[in-house]
């Protein structure tokens, strides 16, 4: 594929792997500005609202992809429809899954890890390598948890993806030092969304908009970075980590 570089009138694209999630369409609204944008989705026939609005909001372009994050193939595949060079990427897929099912049947832990942490993992190195090769300033973004700082016996497997997935994205961002991108990992508390509905919050709960605004004001810094929303939630993460394992045990998700 020939790349079309970007000019200062025309910015990089806007790539969101799971845009129908609350906080990448949340950041592909605060985003979108003067961007072509490209919505990757499982089901992409549902973003046709989310395209509308993003076309009001400013957006030069929107393109929908269809995206099956359980495909070693997937983000390449979506990649080869984007000619133009990649301002930013955003991985926002995702499953909570559910705790007990996973304990009775393998099958649905398989599914948790392959799309939390698996899925994850190659999106980042096929979004990481595009990115290097343009040899252009641009961010990768990728959400960790608080649920993967110390597995609780509430929801340790999809807090185990996560804790392996927040290492993979410090060493990542370790490789991209010497590059021009650059690596913002998230690590959210418990976020009220559809993902979340019917649960109760969860201290220091926030919304799909606080995330995006603060990877936003992290993007601004022009560095990698690690950050927690809310940002209180780093001395909740040095508390969890004090507490004895015969407490810790029997703390709720």
């Amino acid at each position: 594929m020939v790349l079309v570089r970007r000019t200062r009138e025309q910015p990089g694209a806007l790539v969101i792997l799971g845009a129908t999630s609350d906080i990448g369409s949340q950041l592909a609204l605060k985003l979108c500005g003067g961007r072509r944008v490209h919505l990757a989705a499982r089901r992409p026939e549902a973003l046709g609202s989310l395209s509308a609005q993003l076309r009001q909001a400013g957006a030069e372009e929107v393109c929908l992809h269809e995206f099956e994050a359980t495909s070693p193939d997937a983000t390449a595949q979506v990649l080869e429809a984007i000619p133009e060079d990649i301002a930013c990427a955003v991985l926002s897929f995702g499953i909570l899954g559910d705790q007990t099912r996973a304990e009775e049947s393998a099958r649905h832990t398989w599914d948790i890890a392959t799309v939390d942490y698996t899925a994850q993992l190659a999106a980042l190195h096929t979004l990481a390598a595009r990115l290097i090769r343009q040899k252009e300033r641009s961010t990768l973004v990728a959400f960790s948890s608080i649920a993967g700082w110390r597995a609780r016996r509430a929801n340790y497997v999809y807090g185990s993806t996560k804790a392996g997935l927040d290492a993979f994205c410090q060493g990542l961002t370790d490789r991209l030092a010497t590059t021009s991108v650059r690596m913002i990992t998230v690590r959210p508390g418990f976020v009220i969304g559809s993902m979340t509905s019917g649960m109760k919050p969860a201290p220091l709960s926030v919304y799909p908009e606080d995330v995006a605004n603060a990877v936003i004001a992290g993007m601004r810094r022009r560095r990698s970075l690690t950050i927690w929303v809310p940002h209180r939630l780093r001395l909740l993460a040095w508390v969890m980590s004090l507490i004895p394992r015969p407490l810790w045990r029997h703390m709720p998700r």
